[in-house]
């Protein structure tokens, strides 16, 4: 989910922590407790730093290991510990207990959009999206906002969190009920299907597709249940070659590669160096895909520059690709 709704989300837990009763008796352990929740809330996004160094690093390790199962436990002993470094008059059980609850929480919601992370690490590195909420989702948002106005207008926290989050249950299965709906419906039109991708949108009733069967993608919309099929492309698997397989050696189409479950690619030959590019199907934006890798290799054999990310232009592309500083690889 966004950083936002994290950080709601976390207010929300320490809210429910007060119908703990030694929270409840205690307002330096509450405190303390709402500190935990909001920063276990957003923890696991603090490789959101990665960013910084480049695209590729972040796009490689981005709710990567710090969603993971052993990660999950470390945020929670860590950021308990340093809050209980400030507050040791505190019971550490019950602080340890909502702050890790919190990233629980937090790594939960992250699998079902269509990001998704590597929640099962260090037993496999299958990236988990289950792709029927949004990264953004202003219903799930806008109800934490109404339990924040409540609770400051007077409302009990917990029951009022409560009755919130079963609200929210509620709608997550429906949301679930209508990817599977969407599913059945695919399989009922395509043959040999063998991959679904979903990404909903912040329209209720808007679906992104990306569809995989033996010998094509197909690329698609559903809105009020009636899929649009909007492009259609052969499947070629990459060929075993010498561009190619260089193309792999660098970080921008590794990092591209081994996040990317559903793309189709390109080589062009131009003067003096050939380009290979990888373009994702599952972020279709205004009859374009924003979401792409491209390297650029030499006559020698040598990688120029590349880049991955998101780009909304071939002029832009161009200019990313120009102003890489990287240094040749050999």
């Amino acid at each position: 989910m966004d950083t936002g709704t994290h950080i709601v989300m976390g207010v929300a837990l320490g809210g429910i922590a007060t119908l703990d009763p030694v929270v409840q008796n205690d307002p330096t352990l509450f405190n303390a407790i709402m500190i935990g929740t909001v920063l276990g809330s957003h923890a696991p996004d603090f490789d959101t730093v990665l960013k910084l160094k480049n695209n590729a690093v972040y796009l490689r390790h981005h709710r990567g290991i710090t969603h993971s199962m052993p990660a999950v436990a470390l945020w929670g002993i860590g950021l308990a510990a340093l809050i209980y470094a400030f507050t040791p008059e505190v019971s550490f059980l019950h602080l340890w207990l909502w702050t890790f609850l919190a990233v629980i929480l937090h790594v939960l919601v992250d699998v079902f959009n269509a990001y998704g992370t590597q929640a099962y690490r260090p037993f496999t590195r299958r990236w988990v999206a289950y792709g029927f909420i949004n990264t953004f989702d202003p219903y799930i948002f806008s109800l934490h906002i109404v339990g924040i106005v409540a609770w400051m207008l007077g409302a009990e926290p917990g029951f009022t969190w409560l009755t919130i989050y079963a609200i929210i249950l509620l709608y997550y299965i429906k949301r679930y009920l209508d990817k599977r709906e969407l599913v059945r419906k695919v399989h009922q039109h395509f043959d040999a299907v063998e991959q679904i991708a979903t990404s909903p949108t912040l329209k209720h009733n808007v679906w992104r597709l990306a569809i995989t069967t033996a010998n094509n993608f197909y690329v698609g919309k559903a809105e009020n249940g009636h899929i649009e099929i909007v492009d259609e492309f052969e499947r070629v698997f990459l060929p075993n070659n010498k561009i190619i397989d260089k193309a792999k050696q660098d970080k921008n189409i590794s990092a591209f590669l081994s996040f990317s479950p559903v793309y189709r690619w390109e080589i062009n030959s131009y003067d003096d160096f050939t380009e290979v590019r990888f373009i994702d199907l599952r972020y279709r934006s205004k009859e374009h895909y924003p979401f792409v890798a491209v390297v650029q290799i030499d006559d020698n054999m040598r990688i120029m520059s590349s880049y991955t990310g998101w780009i909304f232009s071939e002029q832009k592309l161009q200019s990313k690709l120009l102003l890489d500083e990287s240094p040749p690889s050999i």
